[in-house]
């Protein structure tokens, strides 16, 4: 069993900040916990403008808090985003989230991220794979063909 609180992760190397500074993720589930997808809290500031494109992973996404709109890049349709609105790019759909609040969403992964991925210039993080937890250990000693 795992057990974490979003305090315990924040300002760890769990906690991640845009470069612009736009959306703040709190990785509260990785890769390396060996559970199949990754767990996110994501909070996005009000009247930024940021594009995504995961070409190697779907999302999930559950908004919590504030309002704004996703727009799909790949056909121009446009959705308005509210607190109890899911969004599950399952198409890898580049996509342009414009909050007018601040919102607060918990995102699934699947792949699972590491944690250690950065948006490419096309908004894309790579698919990186590592083990789980404990199984590093078990490939050194042979035990995994």
């Amino acid at each position: 069993m795992i057990v974490r609180t979003t305090d315990e992760i924040t300002d760890t190397d769990r906690d991640i900040t845009s470069a612009d500074g736009n959306w703040r993720s709190k990785r509260i589930v990785l890769a390396g916990d060996g559970v199949g997808f990754s767990f996110h809290e994501t909070t996005i500031a009000a009247g930024s403008v940021n594009e995504f494109h995961y070409a190697n992973h779907v999302e999930a996404v559950w908004l919590i808090e504030g309002d704004g709109i996703i727009t799909d890049l790949d056909n121009g349709e446009v959705h308005q985003l509210r607190p109890g609105t899911m969004y599950l790019l399952d198409g890898h759909e580049r996509h342009r989230v414009e909050p007018v609040t601040q919102m607060r969403m918990l995102c699934v992964f699947n792949p699972p991220v590491t944690g250690r991925e950065v948006h490419d210039e096309n908004g894309v993080y790579p698919l990186v794979v590592i083990p789980a937890e404990g199984e590093a250990a078990q490939e050194d000693l042979g035990m995994n063909a």
